[in-house]
């Protein structure tokens, strides 16, 4: 099989790409990297559109065997922007991954597969990458391996939808405790999205890391 991968130029799965890449072609199939979907020719049998930012019109979907995204949620609940990351907010533990074909639509495609994965509560944001990159990687060599036996199935159930992040979701309250806001934490970057609190007008970063120093005496 000829296998695409696309994604953006300057998203957090680029640095996983090219274990997924090493892990395709060791699976006897041809892979290349896109960062733009207008690239892609005709000739590519699979697109695993991972962490794309694009709309892909459907002619260009429809130049494809199979454009398969990953998705964090149980389909249909949970479309939209960034719901492993909404998810580890509300406290879940268990988080299922449903890959599925692109369509017009949000994140309304047909069912190939779903995997689900285990959370300790204590993962921080990098942490929580690593664990979503691997599932991700996972998910579309599972397809891979058995595409030829899986029948896909239309998403059943009440939808609902996440909003984008932004900057001001880090923000901390002040009137609450740091253990009710603890999944909140995990879920910060220390660089590109910092905890942040406000007092009086005046605006405090609060960045949080494992302290690797062993039990305080």
């Amino acid at each position: 099989m000829k296998v695409a991968i696309l994604t953006t130029a300057n998203t957090w799965f680029v640095a996983y790409v090219s274990k997924l890449e090493e892990k395709i072609r060791a699976s006897h199939h041809e892979v290349t990297l896109f960062f733009d979907h207008e690239t892609i020719d005709s000739s590519y049998d699979t697109v695993f559109i991972l962490s794309y930012h694009r709309i892909i019109p459907k002619k260009y979907l429809e130049s494809h065997r199979h454009n398969l995204v990953v998705h964090a949620s149980d389909l249909p609940h949970g479309k939209g922007w960034a719901p492993f990351f909404w998810q580890v907010i509300e406290g879940k533990t268990t988080i299922p991954f449903t890959l599925f074909e692109a369509g017009e639509g949000v994140d309304d495609g047909d069912i190939y597969l779903q995997e689900e994965v285990h959370l300790s509560g204590y993962e921080l944001y990098d942490e929580l990458r690593h664990i979503q990159a691997e599932a991700t990687i996972a998910i579309c060599l599972k397809f891979l391996q058995h595409y030829k036996l899986l029948t896909p199935k239309k998403q059943q159930g009440k939808e609902s939808f996440y909003k984008k992040r932004t900057l001001c979701d880090s923000r901390l309250d002040v009137e609450r405790s740091i253990k009710e806001q603890f999944n909140l934490l995990r879920t910060v970057s220390n660089e590109e999205f910092p905890a942040f609190f406000e007092i009086e007008g005046r605006r405090y970063l609060l960045k949080i890391e494992h302290d690797t120093r062993g039990a305080l005496s």
